[in-house]
């Protein structure tokens, strides 16, 4: 029998005619390169150029766009901005409609628009804004006020201390502060979702429009609180969970873990709310509770390797 490369080397000087030769010919060279075919696609390659993706636009490449569950990502300023302004549409839209009832409110406990402007403004959480209502109706004094707040938004110092891993060591101290004046759990979520390094102007962004939906949402409840109808109010705030939704199932889809972690932090977030020992617990610390217990045991059972974490930080 004779071997693929006398065959090949007839086949050279021999002329083909109809569809069975052609097929042959295609098939008899791919002999010679059937053991190099595994290394050339497939899982290795993808995330070879993954890596390479994310290497360079750590490298400062402004011809780089780095790919991530969420879609691709620029690596100019202006793409991360322009980027950041589309993510944040979304939770514009939920916010105004939150808002606007929070508007309702502090027209009813008696604060102005211009007020209410500067409390939304400057705090941006909801949970946070209603109880400083409930005390300024009681009339309660400014400590207790504070450290309400300050309670009831606890676990966005956690997010901090998340959000701060993604952040270059070089990175001048004024923008990690505002990095921390804009987080909230949807800004969080989506600024977590960016692969490698945190570019702060995109979390910029993303607040900027989120803060206009959510200041300007108060303020027309407080001027117009009793023209929208309860529905339309309740039909703009359904964007938030959709949104969610849009953060957690890409990473839940390609990582069985993740998938995992997300049904079991939904349950344990249900049983929460309903057992008696927990469900008189504030949210915040429901949050801060579950996210210690979660995150820990996930990082026991699966910890990151370090040779991923290497390439992921180039």
């Amino acid at each position: 029998m004779e071997n693929s490369s006398s065959i090949h080397n007839t086949l050279q000087f021999t002329p083909f005619q109809g569809r069975e030769h052609e097929t042959l010919r295609a098939a008899i060279p791919m002999r010679s390169h059937a053991r190099r075919a595994p290394f050339n696609s497939g899982f290795c390659a993808e995330k070879r150029a993954k890596t390479r993706r994310i290497r360079g636009s750590m490298n400062g490449n402004k011809n780089t766009v780095v790919s991530g569950s969420t879609g691709a990502y620029p690596a100019t300023r202006k793409g991360w901005i322009l980027r950041g302004l589309r993510d944040g549409f979304p939770i514009c839209m939920g916010y105004f409609a939150v808002a606007f009832a929070l508007g309702i409110e502090a027209r009813r406990v008696g604060l102005s628009a211009f007020q209410s402007f500067l409390m939304s403004t400057g705090m941006v959480a909801s949970a946070g804004e209603f109880a400083a209502l409930m005390l300024i109706e009681s009339h309660a004094g400014v400590i207790e006020m504070i450290t309400t707040c300050i309670i009831v938004n606890l676990r966005y110092f956690l997010m901090s201390c998340s959000l701060s891993q993604k952040l270059k060591s070089t990175l001048p101290t004024i923008h990690r502060f505002g990095v921390a004046y804009c987080i909230t759990d949807e800004i969080f979520g989506l600024s977590s979702a960016v692969p490698g390094y945190l570019e702060p102007f995109y979390t910029y962004a993303i607040t900027f429009i989120s803060v206009v939906g959510w200041s300007g949402g108060t303020v027309m409840g407080v001027l117009v609180g009793n023209i929208l109808p309860a529905s339309a109010v309740n039909a703009l705030s359904v964007s938030l969970y959709g949104m969610f939704l849009a953060i957690i199932i890409p990473p839940a889809r390609q990582n069985r873990f993740i998938g995992g972690l997300v049904a079991v932090s939904m349950a344990a977030s249900w049983l929460c709310s309903i057992l008696p020992p927990t469900r008189e617990i504030s949210s915040g610390f429901k949050v801060i509770l579950l996210t210690i217990l979660i995150a820990g045991a996930a990082a026991a059972l699966n910890p990151v390797r370090d040779e991923e974490q290497a390439e992921a930080d180039g």
